[in-house]
């Protein structure tokens, strides 16, 4: 059974950084591909990061290119994901999921869910 647990949130003030991370277990960790979604209120939930080990692919939403970096620990079995020079914007609920091998947008796909952790940005 696929387990993930996020940690690292909080709150900060615009400009600042957080950094996310993700413990994966009850799957072969480089089988999988791991991303953080996140969901604001009012908001459907999007992918803002995505890697995958199989082709060592790392997808990244247009809105965190550049001031967000995920990473993988395979020996930790962990995945980070550093936000820098947050925005307002960036607040939300962010979630770590996996999906077999390949990075995926469609969250109907995903094969397990982590229980979230919150981001705030105060302006």
């Amino acid at each position: 059974e696929i387990q993930l647990v996020e940690s690292g949130g909080g709150s900060v003030q615009a400009g600042g950084s957080l950094r996310l991370s993700c413990a994966a277990s009850g799957f072969t960790f480089s089988d999988y591909a791991v991303a953080w979604i996140r969901q604001a209120p009012g908001k459907e939930r999007e992918v803002v990061a995505c890697f995958s080990e199989s082709d060592d692919t790392r997808y990244y939403a247009p809105s965190v290119k550049g001031r967000f970096t995920i990473s993988s620990d395979n020996a930790k079995n962990t995945v980070d994901l550093q936000m820098n020079v947050l925005k307002p914007e960036d607040a939300a609920l962010y979630y770590c999921a996996a999906h077999a091998v390949f990075c995926t947008l469609q969250l109907s796909e995903f094969d397990g869910w982590g229980q979230g952790t919150q981001v705030t940005v105060s302006s």
